[in-house]
């Protein structure tokens, strides 16, 4: 229940008690809790006087002045509102009791406006902070995995900093970087564009993305915007969805500090199950017999004596096996009047790898947020900032694929002197990648000023203005130390690949919103403009050829320095956005939203377009017949249709564009095309409709929601190829294509026990989608005509089908659909795998009893995915376990094909089509503890003070069928995501 705080009489200046001041005014102090642990922002309020008011401090106390015939009025989301008569007491302890009910009158953020659960028309999906503290990760996108209905993340690397994939919806762009939702913080737009490029990031599958400088630990709330209703009132930038990222605020109340430490250890989840030594040798000397050849050659080290012949090493162990270490600190101050309130924080996060070496990933920032209204509450003004630093050290190559590819024999790593083992020039040892190094350094600064001044009671003036500053510089080095001595290669053949990267905009969106109560009615009107402007400044150089490589980060120093990119673009945006927002007997709700858009990625005539939505409620409980269902607390259906726009295809793709030559003619240098003059080009269009029912029932302790969508987008932006002849690879257009996604979003929220003592709530959801390719005339006869078909996802493959091994010459067979005696592509190359997930979904339980709290979510995804080759089987390579069960002899039934050495081409060319063919598809599903947290408020006697210890884990366990390692990510050659424990400290002060 906690303590309570002794009470001081008032006493008058000569030092006797004044007991006219004490009877007409008590100083009441206490502790709000919810009957096991404080309560933080509370609401306790004196009935009858707007001025007396507290908030709860962190560890729940509270304190304010009433007189004792007064009655305090204690509120709180989520908790039934508590009346206490005063009675002349001075301490009063308050424990709330849990009221889901209360939860339709959450408000959330819409991005423009903010909206009750219970009222929103849109499709809108929301975690918030009790969700995103209890994860160890890095990256936004990974709080959000498994949590949302519709919205599918991936993550694309275990390599510290590395990205995620995200898709609301689906894909709705034929092109993959078309599709990235737009993401807002605290009313910034986020520019999310990769800021690397592919030949200095390659430790990752893709380029660097700047969604890294975002502190998981400064969010309040994240709000994913799906539908019409909610996105078009963002017009082409919200497309694809939104994400709205609102970062934590100050509160008013006694100031407060916070410090969170934690540390942790990562590991990768799952291996590859590979041959040991004498299953591989085996493999080899089949090979060999199988070739008829009765020798081994001299190259041959594996078997012809050269390395030991009883040596094993695990190499997915030995070079993927070791222990990341974590370490989190974080301090934050907050509190103010009620006038005024601030918070102040600072963060540090530090990472090692898992691959051998001294490689470490460094993240810190700060964040400050101030808020401040003036007495008569006309005048607000709103400031928040986040600056982030990021220092990041890792090797310039992945060495996933070495630890799947070597031979289980090969020579250990280090000779006796400790230097790397070069085995007399036998092998390339896998370390010699260490010398190579991929550095990352990034700096983020994101700012915004919100200002708002009520003009008339129903009339409210808002302006918002936003910065953003991004700089980022990457390296990439390969000096001659990662080649075999034995090549003889010196420094004069090192080189650099360096990338500078400065994006920069401000925006300025004034706003002017209405609001009149009419009757039972209520109508609320909003109109606003945006003006962006964004700047992207690249520098790309290389340089190879140095004396030494000691000189390789000095391009000075470079034999052959030269610059690849030096470009500098602009990009403008113009907007007037409105909504108009109706409610009558708050059961009938209308919501009309549209935006006129205007960017300066396309030509005149094509720079502005119109974007609008239509989006409607019934609260339908509320009615006769359903009001009296004592069963029924909530009931609405709600509906949407709009269109949304998409212009997300770079700058200047419209206009005849010029780049240097890389030749000089007389000394000088030359230019030459890059792109065509296309005045249609134009914007993407997406069509969006949604209806879906909610419900709840027995006081909302089952809350359910079922919605299906629709989304059509259609005009393109593509690059249409063009003959060679033409001097030109593509014309960038708009292509006459639509692609459709379809799909049920269901959700169920139950309270299973809610007692004293004991609470237990239970979160589902799963996402049944689809995507299909339903218009693209002149598909066959287009350079798109083997890549995709009409009614089939754009996440396809064609692939040959697979009939197994022929009993009687042990090499693949595949169905010669054309019956021409050849497998050939693209004849031959006709059967569809679908590569987008059937469904997907996470279910979510936390527990709560007494001071003790566990949170645990379970994700799952059914899909399928490649299995990414690994090369003919019998090479000086190894291979899966599984491909034991060779041919060997004519009448074998086998599932893999004989072995070879190479040089039997029909098998070589079976492996090829093998690994194109239906068999390379294995079934990726899964169910991943993706994240549990148990904590546990240690009961101090000290005021003010709360301490809650931390257990928290990552990708803890997965339950997979998959053939190829980690199920969320197979490719053969970067590491899949790391599982993830870490031990912390909360304190509270």
């Amino acid at each position: 229940m906690g303590f309570l705080l002794p009470f001081y009489p008032v006493y008058s200046k000569n030092g006797v008690r004044n007991s006219t001041t004490f009877l007409q005014q008590h100083q009441i102090q206490g502790i709000v809790t919810d009957g096991t642990a404080p309560l933080p922002g509370v609401t306790i309020a004196v009935k009858g006087k707007l001025n007396v008011t507290a908030i709860t401090d962190y560890s729940g106390q509270y304190s304010l002045s009433a007189s004792p015939q007064d009655t305090l009025i204690v509120s709180f989301i989520g908790f039934k509102t508590a009346v206490f008569p005063i009675s002349g007491r001075t301490k009063i302890a308050i424990v709330l009791q849990f009221d889901t009910t209360t939860l339709q009158e959450v408000r959330v953020n819409a991005g423009y406006y903010s909206v009750k659960e219970s009222e929103r028309t849109g499709s809108i999906a929301r975690i918030t902070a009790k969700d995103i503290e209890n994860q160890p990760v890095t990256n936004v996108l990974a709080t959000m995995q498994g949590r949302m209905a519709g919205v599918n993340i991936t993550q694309t690397t275990g390599v510290p900093g590395g990205g995620f994939d995200i898709k609301i919806r689906g894909q709705n762009s034929i092109r993959t970087e078309g599709n990235a939702p737009l993401y807002i913080i605290d009313g910034v737009p986020y520019a999310s564009d990769p800021i690397g490029y592919n030949q200095t990031a390659t430790t990752y599958p893709s380029v660097t993305s700047p969604l890294n400088s975002i502190n998981p630990d400064a969010i309040e709330s994240i709000e994913v915007l799906k539908d019409a209703d909610a996105t078009a009132i963002y017009g082409s930038r919200g497309a694809n969805g939104v994400v709205l990222i609102t970062t934590k605020k100050g509160k008013a109340g006694q100031t407060t500090f916070t410090v969170n430490a934690s540390t942790g250890a990562g590991r990768v989840t799952r291996f590859m199950d590979l041959m040991h030594t004498e299953q591989y040798l085996a493999m080899r000397r089949q090979a060999f017999v199988n070739d008829g050849l009765t020798s081994y050659g001299a190259t041959d080290y594996d078997i012809n004596g050269t390395w030991d012949q009883n040596r094993y090493t695990d190499w997915q162990k030995e070079l993927l096996g070791g222990t990341t270490l974590l370490q989190d600190f974080q301090g934050t101050v907050s509190g103010g009047s009620q006038r005024t309130q601030f918070l102040l924080s600072g963060n540090y996060h530090q990472e090692t790898t898992v691959f051998p070496g001294d490689f470490v990933y460094k993240k810190g920032g700060a964040q400050v947020n101030i808020n401040h209204r003036s007495e008569d509450d006309r005048f607000r003004i709103a400031f928040s900032g986040g600056y982030t630093a990021q220092d990041n050290n890792l090797p310039a190559f992945d060495l996933t694929y070495d630890a799947r590819a070597l031979a289980p024999n090969a020579p250990a790593l280090y000779d006796a002197n400790g230097e790397l083992n070069w085995e007399d020039g036998t092998w390339d040892n896998p370390l010699r990648n260490l010398n190579a190094q991929f550095l990352s350094r990034t700096k983020d600064l994101v700012a915004n000023t919100v200002l708002s001044y009520v003009l008339l009671p129903q009339l409210t003036l808002k302006s918002s203005f936003g910065y953003t500053d991004l700089n980022t510089v990457e390296t990439r080095t390969s000096p001659s130390t990662i080649y075999n001595p034995a090549y003889g290669i010196t420094s004069d053949r090192s080189t650099i690949y360096v990338n500078h990267t400065h994006r920069s905009s401000w925006i300025a969106e004034p706003q002017l919103n209405w609001k009149k109560e009419t009757g039972r009615g209520a109508l609320d009107v909003l109109l606003g403009a945006t003006f962006q402007h964004q700047t992207t400044e690249k520098l790309y150089e290389s340089g190879s050829g140095f004396s030494s490589n000691s000189l390789i980060y000095n391009l000075a120093a470079a034999k052959f320095p030269k610059v690849l990119l030096d470009e500098s673009t602009q990009y403008r945006y113009q907007a007037f956005f409105g909504r108009i927002n109706y409610a009558y007997a708050s059961r009938y709700i209308l919501n009309l939203t549209a935006r006129r858009d205007g960017s300066s990625r396309f030509g005149p005539g094509n720079q502005f377009a119109t974007f609008g939505a239509v989006g409607a409620a019934w609260l339908f409980h509320q009615e006769g017949l359903f009001a009296a269902l004592p069963w029924l607390s909530f009931g609405k259906i709600r509906s949407s249709l709009g269109t949304t726009g998409n212009d997300q295809i770079g700058d200047y793709m419209f206009l005849n564009t010029y780049t240097t030559a890389s030749a000089n003619y007389s000394n000088a240098v030359g230019m030459q095309p890059t792109r065509l003059f296309n005045a249609n080009f134009g914007w993407e269009t997406n069509k969006k409709t949604e209806a879906a029912l909610e419900l709840g029932f027995f006081q909302d302790r089952i809350f359910a929601t079922a919605a299906w969508y629709s989304n059509r987008s259609s005009n393109q932006l593509v690059g249409v190829p063009l003959p060679g002849t033409t001097g030109f690879s593509v014309l960038q257009s708009n292509l006459d294509a639509t692609v459709e996604n379809t799909g049920w979003e269901l959700s169920l929220r139950t309270v299973n026990l809610n007692t004293a003592h004991f609470n237990w709530t239970t979160s589902l959801n799963l996402t049944f989608a689809r995507n299909r390719l339903i218009e693209f005339p002149g598909l066959a006869n287009s350079a798109y005509s083997q890549k995709y078909r009409i009614g089939q996802p754009l996440n396809i493959l064609l692939l040959y089908t697979f009939k197994g091994v022929n009993d009687q010459t042990g090499v693949y067979e595949f169905e010669d659909l054309n019956q021409d005696g050849r497998i050939t592509a693209p004849e031959d190359q006709q059967t569809i795998a679908d590569l987008n997930p059937k469904y997907y979904g996470g279910l979510h339980n936390e527990l709560r009893y007494k001071n003790w709290k566990l949170d645990f979510l379970f994700q799952f995804v059914k899909q399928d995915n490649i299995l990414y080759p690994m090369g003919f089987a019998g090479q000086m390579a190894n291979q899966p376990l599984t491909a034991g069960d060779s041919w060997v002899s004519a009448g074998d039934p086998a599932s893999y094909q004989r072995y070879t050495t190479g040089v039997n081409s029909s098998v070589v060319q079976g492996d090829n089509l093998f690994n194109k063919s239906t068999a390379s598809i294995t079934d990726a599903s899964f169910i991943r503890l993706k994240n549990i947290a148990l904590s546990y408020d240690v009961p101090l006697q000290l005021n003010h003070t709360r301490c809650t210890v931390l257990l928290q884990s990552q990708n803890l366990l997965t339950f997979t069928r998959c053939k190829g390692g980690d199920p969320e990510f197979t490719f053969t050659g970067y590491l899949p995501p790391l599982k993830v424990i870490t031990a912390g400290v909360q304190l509270t002060f």
